[in-house]
């Protein structure tokens, strides 16, 4: 009985445990690749769909650096604090897809239905398409007509790239939520498949052990005055007293 309680315990904590890491180890069946977060099987799909999209991205952080370098800010005109700022902003975005938005990418390839990495790019793209946006807007105001065309295209390819991943961002919330509740649902049947150990008895003895006799004294005889011993068992008799007799 014992032995069956701990392993219907170990199931439900291993379930538990799926229901917090929402993974699972082992061999990816078929129609799936073993390329998640923790060795966690993700389809086939995904990946294609994933891997397709971030490729889109890559080639777009490319165009928009190459078209970043053509512009000539400093000829735009307008006044030297607006062309200081989008001169800023141009160097802003030529770090981030030279360094931060790269990192993102190889994070999300190595785990392709991570939410919290899913969730970083697409931040970090609303950031750059914010950014992006303004400097659009510049070139629109006192740039070339092809420096505007240009950037209105890279803008385009960064705002389809951002709703395809917030369709996915959508699609995998709502697969981790159905994971979630069917978890629950196998933990709540393993902790009512777990019989319900009986109440121990606990048996108080208010009885007391009887009280022992206290333990006699030996008798020790006292030696005579004249110094001489008593036979055993016998007590020595007083010495006789001397009276005085009066004549007769």
């Amino acid at each position: 009985m014992q032995m069956t309680r701990n392993a219907l315990f170990s199931s439900a904590l291993f379930l538990f445990t799926c229901i917090v890491t929402l993974g699972q180890s082992g061999p990816a069946p078929s129609g799936v690749v073993a390329n998640g977060q923790g060795g966690a099987p993700v389809s086939y799909a995904s990946v294609t769909q994933l891997n397709g999209m971030l490729s889109e991205l890559e080639d777009a952080s490319k165009k928009t650096q190459s078209d970043l370098q053509k512009l000539r800010i400093e000829k735009w005109k307008a006044d030297g604090s607006y062309k200081k700022q989008a001169l800023g902003n141009a160097e802003s975005i030529e770090r981030n897809l030279q360094g931060a938005l790269p990192e993102i990418i190889g994070q999300l390839r190595s785990a392709p239905e991570s939410l919290p990495v899913t969730f970083k790019l697409y931040r970090n793209l609303d950031a750059l398409y914010d950014v992006l946006g303004n400097v659009t807007e510049g070139a629109g105001a006192f740039g070339s007509k092809d420096d505007l065309q240009s950037l209105s295209n890279d803008l385009s390819l960064f705002e389809g790239t951002r709703k395809q991943l917030a369709e996915r961002l959508d699609n995998l919330s709502n697969a981790k939520e159905a994971e979630i509740a069917r978890l629950r649902t196998d933990l709540t049947k393993a902790q009512a498949a777990i019989p319900a150990e009986p109440p121990k008895k606990i048996v108080v003895d208010d009885t007391e052990p009887p009280k022992k006799a206290p333990a006699r004294k030996k008798n020790t005889a006292k030696k005579p005055a004249d110094g001489t011993k008593a036979p055993a068992g016998q007590t020595p008799n007083p010495p006789a007293q001397q009276g005085t007799g009066k004549p007769q």
